[in-house]
């Protein structure tokens, strides 16, 4: 097959922190892509490959367009709002950006053929675990907009698999970090509420110290325990997606996590061993809402996609720490 009869792979949100990843990797495995994004959260900067459509989803026309102009063989769509808590404040926005542009797009994928969708979904669809490591038949609940559309999205994906000629896969998230070993690209979120850069931030002197939410868990040191997963092991699964849906693969939910839980307490410590600084840690009370523990099993998709996560903690804050100081010197 030439090069322009090569299907294109649509990226919805490919300036963003794991689209732009998504992005780079499907590039190094040698797919054509079409960037997608609106530019409202995502950078300019982040676009290294593929070609970039500036465009909005709640502007059909405007997709269209973008469909009309490429043959698009597959679409991973990454464009949402993540800020859970602004969620809350603000329901509609993310009702209508997260989930009214998301069935947009299914209709435009509808009318151009386009049957392959690979979702970026989260663990926020769980809401508070009633077991764990959680897997994907665990009650879903969620106790946000964010997670509640996220879900809502999922239900919509697998109604559409189910009475039309189309196959889906959602990947959802635990906690996302690190950055490209070549520090092409990493995590840029404005404003941050990740743990790791803010502890940066209280390295650099940006922030006068690092709070910890609650020291009264029921955990080994009392501090709340999450997933972290390098964006890299994250960008694989959904480049594994992506072939698993070519080859025939049918609709499929899965979770993408560490199967490991590092402690707030351990990451802090973690970020001081990789940085060589000390910085001051703020003992809180605890935020309401926070589980003790989140965890993932990712066992289906270690078993169903031959994925396997291969970064630990160390080389997630190893990484992210030089990407942050080449930020840095970038902003």
């Amino acid at each position: 097959m030439d090069k322009k009869s090569k299907k294109k792979i649509l990226i919805t949100g490919g300036a963003g922190y794991i689209g732009s990843h998504v992005n780079k990797m499907l590039s190094e495995e040698g797919y054509e892509t079409v960037v997608l994004d609106n530019l409202s959260k995502g950078h300019k900067e982040f676009i290294k490959w593929g070609v970039f459509e500036k465009a909005d989803l709640a502007n059909m026309a405007e997709v269209e367009a973008v469909f009309k102009k490429y043959d698009i063989g597959a679409v991973i769509h990454f464009a949402a709002f993540i800020e859970v808590g602004e969620s809350v404040k603000d329901p509609e926005l993310f009702y209508k950006n997260n989930l009214k542009n998301t069935v947009n797009l299914l209709e435009i994928c509808r009318k151009f053929k386009v049957n392959k969708f690979i979702f970026s979904s989260t663990a926020a669809v769980y809401g508070m675990p009633e077991y764990t490591p959680i897997d994907e038949s665990h009650p879903k609940s969620p106790i946000s907009p964010y997670g509640r559309a996220k879900l809502m999205v999922e239900e919509i994906l697998k109604d559409y698999s189910d009475a039309y000629s189309f196959e889906y896969v959602a990947l959802r998230y635990f906690n996302a970090s690190g950055a490209s070993m070549d520090l092409d690209i990493g995590e840029w979120h404005e404003p941050e509420s990740h743990l790791i850069p803010l502890v940066f931030d209280a390295v650099s002197g940006k922030r006068e110290s690092i709070k910890i939410f609650g020291t009264d868990y029921d955990t080994d040191d009392g501090t709340c325990v999450r997933d972290y997963i390098h964006v890299l092991d994250l960008a694989k699964a959904h480049v594994l997606a992506l072939k698993y849906l070519e080859k025939g693969g049918k609709s499929d939910c899965f979770n993408l996590g560490n199967g490991k839980g590092y402690s707030v307490r351990q990451v802090i410590d973690m970020v001081k061993k990789v940085t060589r600084k000390d910085f001051s840690v703020v003992e809180a009370d605890r935020r309401p809402g926070d589980p003790s523990v989140l965890i993932a099993s990712s066992k289906k998709i270690i078993k169903k996609l031959s994925w396997k996560p291969i970064y630990g903690l160390r080389q997630i804050v190893e990484s992210a720490w030089k990407w942050y100081r080449k930020k840095e010197k970038l902003t």
